[in-house]
């Protein structure tokens, strides 16, 4: 999809569209769509990034409380959105074994019990053992700590998805 075919969608279109490149955030896109016209495919990730780094702590972790638990419940019944499903599956944890399933369970109990919302990383560049690993270690961090790495994460998510959505159409016409 070309910038100005981006630039040429009504609110309502632009929403749809990228209304998941954040989970479950679509007032992100919604919030940005005012910034048009965009450059190009860096300039809508600076005003999407602009707009989760100026929320207020609250905000940020509403937007990650928007997440699914990693090999949790929504995955398990189903219910993930298309994007999470194919994210979680590169990253093996739609594969775990009954242990690994329960560790994955107590690390998820434990990591939301500690911090108020879902561990998020992006799953797309890290493998199963090194979400495991990455869990592990950021119970350990402060509140503050993890909110922001969290977010950092959801950033390089949001990025993967737009580049997904934006440049897709690109490649399949070469």
């Amino acid at each position: 999809m070309e910038i100005n075919a981006v630039n040429a969608l009504t609110y309502e279109d632009f929403v749809k569209l990228f209304g998941n490149v954040v989970e479950k955030c679509p007032l992100i896109p919604a919030a940005i769509w005012s910034y048009r016209p965009f450059k190009d495919l860096a300039d809508i990730e600076a005003h999407m990034r602009e707009f989760i780094h100026g929320l207020p702590d609250s905000g940020k972790e509403g937007v990650l409380r928007c997440h699914p638990d990693l090999a949790g419940r929504d995955l398990q019944s189903g219910t993930l959105t298309r994007e999470s499903q194919e994210e979680q599956s590169r990253a093996g944890m739609t594969t775990l074994d009954s242990a690994e399933s329960l560790h994955m369970s107590s690390l998820n109990t434990e990591y939301k019990e500690r911090f108020g919302f879902p561990f998020v990383i992006c799953a797309r560049l890290n493998s199963k053992a090194d979400i495991v690993r990455q869990m592990s270690e950021r119970l350990n961090n402060d509140s503050a700590t993890e909110r922001e790495r969290a977010i950092e994460e959801v950033t390089k998510i949001c990025s993967l998805r737009l580049r997904n959505i934006v440049l897709s159409d690109i490649q399949t016409k070469l």
